[in-house]
């Protein structure tokens, strides 16, 4: 039996009152997900554990069966995997957002929905103004930005502490910034490594944000952008950092693993696959927006499952349509993966011969009328040829509470996928 994740990010959400009261997955059109809950067997599972973020950090780390508690090193590290950077011990990464400040307050976490070169010029300017040598007789840089996707990208700090607190960007929307910059929080003393306190660092990442946003506001990029009245790209955003993460392999894991391929146009999960040994394979379009190569991902997933037999897909549209608040564009997210990915994968598999498990679920609730991160259970189903079906009709929050699998927590998931053989 082979195995197959589709993740729709951020899929679930709460009621809404304009859809009559439903979730967008009761009211959105997804006749695939619905067929494959009808014919195999639901649940919910808890992604998010006590005392964590209900970021997709968290809860895809966490429902590919790792201990949150043993190997949980923030965003940072894991994007730097994804990117190509191989961290140093005494190296602590971070994940940089360049966002959209005014009046005061986060307006957008993504900076307008930056594209990736157009990103890639103010990164190499940053690095220009503020990347700061360790002394003047040392050749290295106590700080360094690297250019990631999009929005999403990477600083580095060489001795910078993991032990402050940092508020996620997507979490703010319309609050002032000012009382969101980073906290120092107690710590051991790292005898290890020679690190800054955790004081240091806050004061660091602080004045670098400051900076950035004098820096930015007279870019030529943000200048065109305020002419054509569109939002400026016009400060740094650093958050959810950590050190060098030390992760056993999926196949390490399950035995029933002997390879693993993982698919998602975001650095994030590209880095959790890299620490759990899946290849990484990239697809020309996919942009981790609504306008992502749906189709491209699919072919890419039934590709892997020729020579696989552990496939992770993610789609990130539909959490990003959520923290824009725009519910029409969430629905459709939803019923683009419907149609023009799983329907497609199901279709293939169900011609061949080996037997192929399909799981569909997202990784946390961003709801539409929030706009953040919700760590409420998710809904999700598993099927595969000849699987005895639950009572379950249709795939929604709702209706997967009466799933055969009831609610599952954390590895539980991925214990319960991988025992079907």
């Amino acid at each position: 039996m082979k195995h197959i994740i589709i993740l729709g990010d951020g899929m679930a959400d709460l009621p809404v009152e304009r859809l009559g009261g439903k979730t967008l997955l009761q009211y959105a059109h997804k006749p695939m997900m619905d067929q494959l809950a009808r014919e195999g067997r639901c649940g919910r599972l808890i992604t998010v554990p006590e005392g964590f973020p209900p970021g997709s950090e968290v809860a895809n780390t966490a429902i590919l069966g790792y201990d949150l508690n043993k190997v949980y090193e923030g965003r940072g590290p894991l994007e730097a995997a994804s990117i190509g950077y191989e961290m140093a011990d005494d190296d602590f990464a971070i994940r940089c957002n360049i966002i959209t400040l005014a009046d005061g307050k986060i307006i957008t976490h993504n900076g307008g929905n930056l594209e990736t070169e157009d990103a890639r010029v103010l990164i190499d300017y940053l690095n220009e103004k503020l990347a700061k040598p360790i002394n003047e007789r040392e050749g290295c840089e106590r700080v360094k930005f690297i250019t990631g996707i999009q929005y999403r990208h990477l600083l580095v700090i060489k001795g910078g502490n993991k032990h402050i607190v940092c508020a996620p960007p997507h979490d703010h929307p319309n609050e002032e910034w000012r009382p969101l910059l980073v906290l120092p929080e107690p710590c051991p003393v790292d005898t290890a490594v020679n690190r800054m306190t955790p004081q240091q660092t806050a004061d660091l990442i602080n004045e670098m944000i400051l900076k950035s946003q004098n820096l930015l506001a007279k870019h030529p990029f943000n200048l065109a952008r305020t002419q054509k009245g569109e939002r400026q790209a016009n400060s740094i955003w650093p958050w959810s950092g950590g050190y060098r993460p030390s992760m056993e392999t999926l196949m390490q894991q399950y035995p029933q693993v002997k390879s693993g391929t993982v698919i998602s146009a975001v650095d994030l999960i590209r880095g959790i696959g890299h620490y759990a040994g899946l290849k990484i394979v990239e697809v020309p379009g996919a942009t981790g927006l609504a306008n992502t190569n749906y189709e491209g991902k699919a072919q890419a997933a039934i590709e892997a499952l020729k020579h696989d037999d552990f496939v992770f897909v993610h789609v990130e549209a539909s959490d990003e349509a959520g923290h824009d608040g725009d519910l029409d564009l969430k629905l459709k997210t939803i019923e683009y993966l419907d149609q023009r990915l799983i329907a497609p994968i199901y279709k293939e598999v169900e011609t061949w011969d080996e037997p192929v498990c399909i799981a569909v679920l997202p990784d946390h609730l961003t709801p539409v009328e929030q706009r953040i991160h919700v760590g409420q259970p998710v809904p999700f189903l598993i099927w595969h040829r000849g699987i005895p079906a639950d009572e379950v009709q249709q795939y929604d929050e709702v209706s997967c509470v009466s799933g055969y699998y009831g609610l599952l927590k954390l590895d539980e998931f991925m214990h319960a996928l991988m025992d079907i053989e």
